[in-house]
């Protein structure tokens, strides 16, 4: 009545052999990437001593160099920048504490600050009642 299945089943195709990364290298790569995209608008921001050090928090996690932008784009929107900043590095300080990587996730907070000041936004404490 039915016909017998003749293909591999994909339970058994899981344990093929391909590399397999670990939860702690998908984190890496996902911080590095929220970096990475943090960088690219700190450099358009013109912040020079910002981008190194998330320039080199990327060569810790990646091993490589990663590449600069040396100027901004010519009409930059520097609110729309400093909001988009403030949420690449919201989303790189929960992958970093996810990972408990402390020095990414002390960067991670210290450019949110920065940014927030920028865009003249109230600190927000994490641990303050929500109202």
């Amino acid at each position: 009545m039915y016909e017998p299945i003749r293909t591999k089943s994909v339970h058994s195709m899981a344990d093929a052999d391909f590399p397999h990364r670990t939860r702690e290298e998908e984190l890496d790569i996902q911080l590095a990437g929220h970096l990475a995209a943090l960088l690219s608008v700190t450099d358009d921001l013109g912040l020079d001593h910002a981008a190194e050090l998330i320039a080199q928090q990327i060569t810790r996690l990646r091993g490589t160099t990663p590449p600069r932008t040396s100027t901004p784009p010519p009409g930059t929107d520097t609110t729309e920048l400093h909001r988009r900043a403030l949420a690449l590095a919201g989303r790189a300080l929960v992958v970093a504490a996810s990972r408990a990587d402390t020095t990414a996730a002390i960067l991670a907070a210290e450019r949110m600050d920065a940014h927030r000041a920028s865009l003249r936004l109230p600190e927000e404490h994490p641990l303050a009642p929500a109202h």
